[in-house]
């Protein structure tokens, strides 16, 4: 587009370019977004979403056809119609098409109703909700009038207008407002859950359109980035009146925030309905299936292929016994007019036997899988013991299909602050011109400790003072007092240095709302020091110095952000001089200060470090006095870059480069930050339960290490904490090297017999360093870590990682706290958890296996992002040890015995095809198939996948090694499954042959002979739920009257519609259908059919019997341990309570003494004795049946899989 000579040049650049000249996005995408004001013509166009929104996934018009088509998106549920359409074609069909499509469809309404409920009763009866937003009213300014709309009218371009506490009802620029420069008050709990109050600011241009007249002439047109769940980012520009004006996410109002203390606001819609960044960032999680789903789908995928195999090899006997036999008798048994060979004869047999043994492939497993799942979640949810009293939070399930995997976590990922502890944040010590302050001495000069402090500093003196706060060192008030200006330069900056806004309700009653805990305790620091931050405007900050109140004009805010880790302010004082004041980390500021503040950088270093010895949180404060001339030029370049359209955020970190140089060092802060309570206890019972704990934290390296000595990551009993500070690839990679020497070193003195210049494959390798003598710790630095996840040297660092105790990641970025989960999830066989409560964290909790959220002091974006929630890390030892234990047991157990009984069910039809012509007869009556899975054996094992235990909740804390065959998987695997299958087919040969050899000779007692096929198949079927309904007793380790009810219920059942369809009730309603009138009671009423029964059972039952007597005398578990070790307490206190009944007389001395083993002083002394009794207990009468489980541990690290290429990687020393 060329332009007129007579334009001025800064109109050619002002103007938007024309929509037509962009290139068209494709179908389903959107390159960037125009909205112009007042023009709905214009931006109809574009075919922008529409502010109605819809979070419910279906309606009554469209449940039914949209849910059928997920269904049966499921291989199983297809795969059952694909066999009910079998079933209605006559020649291959030997079932009623009923014995499919009644479990067919009960399991479809089972699973339907399970999605309707949820859709309709989760997130507050959507809905209900839905309606109810969408027809909210809002003013919408039409024609150059206010006119009442309904939300979901509201369109992109309309100009509307907010008051005092109602919700925003799109994302809106804001363009002026009933506060002075265009400022309003928002509240974002529905975003990000932060309930503190923030500023938003029209730019200046617009913030005079208050008036309906102008708003209605506005026809500015915004530029700006397509729609994304951004919460903190926007970019975009305004073009009006020939200008063009840099927008940011101050400039904006996202829906489902609240306007507050401003008495109106006018926005224009940018983004509206499911584009508004609220609506984006309330997509599904990524779905997260469990090693337990993706074996289950393989055994399925097996199953099907054994059934398949069934099906040939019948069908092949079909086709020779048709050929060598059946034709011989044709005038008895004819063919179908189809049939015209054996060969068709055999292949029509086929499919008719992949109809009559389709229930090896089990229709109603995966809706059972779900039914037991939620009844899990439920129990999370239900559990009192996890609620928290404080802030009335119970814990969350947020999804279903996890609960198992929590019983098989072998790492977790946890963030530090806010989540070990409880991110409220006390001002404790500072450094100011090279002193420190916040120690108190005694007498003598010797530190007083916390319990011989004084009494705290008097702040009487300042009318504004938070009487909340405390200080124990009195010097540092006294250098206020005297006017110390170091002093008063450190507090001046804590005061203006910040983006808390101040609330005044009373005269002299501040209410401080910052972002940040560290924010507020800096600012309420300055506060009661007497340089008290009272006011802010767009353009000035107000603070009372010393009773003086100073005005300062605010130039400009140079915001932090996890990159940068540093904020800055810009500010003239009433002199007219102006100075940088910025605070940072000071792994950042050290860099950029003046090297004239060498002497004072190394003393105050010095601090620092005593600081984070102490595990306080550490800022460095620094300023620099800007002349006017360079902060013009630095200004109108700060502006260019506002402006640009492209990598707008990397110019402006460029510019903000450049004048956070050559600083002035002032001092620093240490903030302390307590830990949760039950934090240590939790770390020292997970560690036992063999799950290893990586801190992946922000802070400094010193803050986080002493951190982890006090939640007993670290000891001072470890071998040696390895500690990796190199700056470059080559420094890191020896270090690391450094490190696996030594423990190589170790592993030689105990005689494992490698040697660290062997040439080991990377698994190998890793199953020698797990196995090393001594207890490492690895701490490591961002900068370090950077370099280590790099692709040559993430193995190595790995190896090291997974070869120590506890490993501590500190100065770790969002990303790189996700690309260490990933690392682990990539290279090693093992569950992972993360674990935190921040917007930070975010990227980690989606990264890992399970996602666990903490709902603290940073708001709830983690808790949004996670699968389970929870107010304390202490809940975690509960959540892994408790419900995660019994989830995987339950669920193992279950799996195992639906496949046995299936097998034990289906393969009866397999042995007595050889007996019938492989003519596709069926053994049981086809009501029976039809009610086996969904009436007679549903019920039990569902009982006992959800309420079954092992042990009680008590003994799961108490012995956390109990948690060591989930993250080993031994209750379900490939080979549990074919010990099923085996039990399962060997059932079933004894459930034929039994019976049938017994019939073969049998008579009643009328002489006459017993067998037929209808008592035959009588006799079967009634043992056949007598032996599973025993198996299941015998499974069963926790009997509730559910499980009575269950069981014994279902026997009941069975007899009771087993007599019924042979009664002549039924007969005379539906006599083609019933015509064995009496056949049950006839049969039943025979002692030879009982004794039958009785044989079947206790053969198929007693060598499971047998093997489990053996296996608990000669090779128990440790929950068979436990078990008995809890009956043996109960006798010896039942014991205890008769002795005392007995009056003693003679000798009061005890043998107290005389009867302890040795070592308990020194493990009392050591500290280790966390829940002593039951954990030594354990130690010692667990020794033997635990050496199974470590002995597999090693076989599982010795088979682990490593990446191609790193196998047979030689170690270079």
């Amino acid at each position: 587009m060329t332009v007129p000579k007579e334009m001025p040049e800064k109109w050619a650049r002002a103007r938007p370019p024309p929509s037509w000249s962009r290139k068209k996005p494709s179908w389903g995408t959107e390159e960037e977004r125009r909205a112009r004001a007042n023009d709905r013509e214009y931006n109809e166009k574009f075919q922008y979403a529409s502010n109605c929104i819809k979070t419910s996934k279906y309606n009554i018009l469209t449940f039914l056809p949209v849910n059928l088509f997920e269904q049966f998106q499921e291989v199983a549920n297809t795969y059952f119609l694909f066999l009910l359409i079998l079933q209605l074609i006559p020649q291959i069909s030997s079932l009623s098409w009923f014995t499919t499509i009644v479990p067919l469809v009960l399991v479809l309404t089972i699973t339907a109703v399970k999605d309707a409920t949820d859709d309709y009763f989760s997130s507050q009866f959507r809905h209900k909700s839905d309606n109810q937003v969408n027809n909210r009213q809002s003013q919408v300014l039409i024609n150059g009038i206010l006119q009442q709309e309904q939300w979901m009218n509201v369109c992109v371009g309309d100009i509307i207008k907010l008051e005092n506490n109602q919700f925003v009802a799109a994302d809106l620029l804001l363009l002026s407002s009933s506060e002075p420069h265009g400022l309003c008050y928002i509240e974002t709990a529905e975003l990000d859950g932060e309930t503190n109050m923030k500023v938003r600011q029209a730019i200046p241009v617009t913030s005079e359109l208050g008036d309906i007249s102008k708003l209605a002439k506005f026809d500015g047109e915004v530029i700006c980035e397509p729609p994304n769940n951004k919460l903190d980012k926007f970019s975009g520009t305004l073009y009006w009146k020939e200008n063009k004006f840099p927008l940011s996410n101050q400039n904006m109002l996202l829906r489902g925030c609240v306007l507050r203390n401003t008495e109106w606001c006018f926005g224009l819609v940018i983004f509206a309905g499911p584009d508004t960044k609220l609506m984006q960032n309330s997509g599904r999680t990524k779905f997260k299936r469990t090693s337990i789903d993706r074996l289950m789908n393989t055994l399925v995928l097996w199953i099907f292929g054994f059934l398949v195999c069934m099906g040939v090899i019948l069908a092949i006997g079909n086709a020779i016994w048709e050929h060598e036999v059946g034709t011989r008798f044709q005038v008895y048994l004819p063919w179908d007019e189809a049939v015209d060979s054996a060969f068709f004869s055999g292949f029509l047999s086929f499919w008719s036997y992949i109809i009559i043994l389709n229930t090896v492939v089990p229709i109603s497993l995966y809706v059972s899988v779900e039914v037991i799942r939620l009844g899990h979640s439920y129990f999370i949810n239900w559990d009192k013991k996890m609620f928290c009293m404080k802030k009335r939070t119970p814990a969350e399930a947020r999804t279903t299909t996890l609960n198992e995997e929590l019983g098989q976590v072998e790492y977790i990922f946890s963030d530090k602050t806010g989540t070990l502890t409880q991110n409220i944040m006390v001002f404790n010590k500072c450094s100011i011109y090279g002193r420190s302050y916040g120690d108190v001495f005694d007498v003598l000069g010797h530190k007083a400790e916390l319990g011989e402090k004084p009494e705290p500093v008097d702040f009487s003196f300042n009318p504004l003072a938070d009487k909340k706060f405390l200080f124990w060192d009195p010097s540092l008030l006294e250098a206020v007092k005297i006017g110390d200006p170091h002093t008063h330069e450190f507090f001046r900056l804590l005061s203006l240095c910040h983006t808390v806004m101040s609330e005044e309700k009373n005269e002299g009653e501040l209410y401080y709302k910052a972002q940040s805990p560290d924010e507020g305790a800096l600012v309420t620091a300055a506060r009661n020091f007497g340089f008290v931050f009272r006011s802010r405007t767009p353009k000035t900050i107000t603070v009372h110095e010393m009773g003086t109140a100073i005005t300062y004009q605010l130039l400009a805010i140079l915001d932090f952000n996890n990159i940068r880790k540093r904020m800055s302010v810009i500010v003239r004082n009433p002199e007219g001089k102006i100075r940088l004041y910025c605070k940072g980390a000071d792994t950042i500021l050290l860099d950029r200060l003046h090297h004239s503040t060498q002497e004072l950088l190394n003393t105050t270093m010095d601090h620092l470090n005593e600081y984070a010895g102490e595990g306080l949180r550490t800022l460095v404060l620094a300023y620099r006095d800007l002349d006017e001339e360079y902060y013009e030029e630095w200004a109108e370049r700060r502006l260019q870059a506002s402006l640009a359209q492209d990598s707008r955020e990397d110019r402006l970190a460029s510019v903000y480069e450049e004048v956070e140089n050559n600083m002035m060092l002032l001092g620093a802060t240490a903030i302390e930050d307590k830990l949760q309570q039950g934090v240590p206890e939790t770390i020292a019972l997970l560690t036992l339960a063999n799950i290893k704990i990586w801190v992946l934290t922000g802070d400094k390296q010193e803050t986080a290490v002493n951190i982890g000595y006090s939640c007993k990551m670290l000891t001072d009993d470890m071998t040696e904490v390895f500690i990796v500070t190199g700056h470059t690839v080559l420094e890191v990679r020896e270090e690391l090297r450094k490190a696996r020497e030594k423990m190589m070193d170790s592993s030689r003195s105990v005689g494992n017999g490698f040697t660290y210049q062997e040439t080991l494959s990377s698994s190998k390798l890793t199953s020698v360093l797990e196995a090393v003598a001594g207890e490492y710790a690895l701490v490591i630095n961002g900068h370090s870590l950077a370099h280590a996840l790099e692709a040559d040297m993430e193995l190595e660092f790995l190896e090291t990682a997974c070869a120590c105790k506890a490993v501590i990641c500190c100065r770790v970025t969002p990303l790189q706290k996700a690309q260490v989960v990933e690392l682990v999830k990539k290279y090693k066989k093992a569950v992972t958890l993360a674990i935190g409560d921040g917007a930070n964290d975010v990227s980690m909790i989606k990264t890992a296996h399970i996602g666990v959220g903490i709902s603290g002091q940073e708001g709830i974006q983690a808790v949004l992002a996670s699968d389970y929630s929870f107010s304390q890390f202490k809940f975690l030892q509960r959540l892994l040890l408790v419900h995660g234990r019994w989830s995987y047991l339950r669920m193992c157990k279950f799996l195992c015995y639906f496949f046995y009984k299936n097998f034990a069910f289906t393969m009866v039809h397999f042995w007595f095809g050889f007996f019938c012509g492989f003519s596709a007869q069926t053994v049981y009556d086809q009501y029976f198939i039809t009610l086996y899975n969904i009436v007679y054996t549903s019920l039990p094992v569902l009982a006992m996948g959800v309420f079954d235990q092992d042990v009680p909740e008590q003994r799961s804390m108490e012995y956390p090694k109990l948690y060591e065959p989930g993250q080993l998987n031994l209750l379900f695997n490939k080979r549990e499954f074919f010990i099923c299958i085996a039990q399962g087919i060997y059932t079933s040969v004894l459930m034929f042959f039994i019976p049938y050899g017994v019939f073969a000779e049998a008579t009643r007692d009328d002489g006459t002979q017993l067998a037929d096929y209808q008592s035959f198949a009588v006799t079967v079927a009634t043992s056949l739920v007598i032996v599973v309904s025993v198996q299941i007793g015998l499974d069963t380790g926790y009997w509730t009257a559910i499980n009575h009810f269950f069981i014994w219920g279902s026997l009941a059942v069975y007899f009771a519609i087993l007599f019924a369809m042979h009664s002549n009730g039924l007969f005379d309603m539906f006599p083609n259908q019933f015509r064995f009138v009496g056949n049950a009671q006839n049969t039943l009423a025979q002692p030879t059919v009982w004794l039958t029964i009785v044989l079947t059972t206790v053969v198929c039952i007693m060598p499971v019997v047998a093997f489990r007597f053996l296996r608990l005398n000669l090779k128990p578990d440790l929950s068979d341990t436990v078990r008995y070790t809890q009956l043996v307490r109960k006798k010896q206190k039942a014991q205890h309570r008769c002795m005392r009944r007995v009056g003693r007389t003679g000798s009061r001395r005890s043998g107290y003494a005389f009867s302890h083993q040795e070592g308990f002083g020194e493990l009392i002394m050591s500290g280790k004795n966390m829940r002593l009794s039951s954990l030594a207990l354990s130690s010692f009468t667990t020794r033997s049946s635990s050496s199974w489980i470590e002995s597999l541990r090693r076989k599982k690290s010795d088979s682990a899989s490593s990446p191609s290429g790193s196998a047979d990687k030689p170690l270079k020393g």
